[in-house]
């Protein structure tokens, strides 16, 4: 239950880290930077 939580917040995340809008362009790579990051803690969580 806990995965399937885990992994619906990482794809919206992911989904909203996408520089798809105007207002998101001036962003960088912030967004896709913590993305990432919780990305690495979650596999390291899954494989330990």
């Amino acid at each position: 239950m806990l995965r399937t939580i885990l992994l619906v917040i990482l794809i919206l995340i992911i989904l909203g880290s996408l520089p798809l809008w105007p207002y998101s362009t001036g962003w960088g790579y912030y967004p896709s930077g913590g993305g990432t990051l919780l990305l690495v803690i979650l596999l390291v969580l899954l494989l330990r």
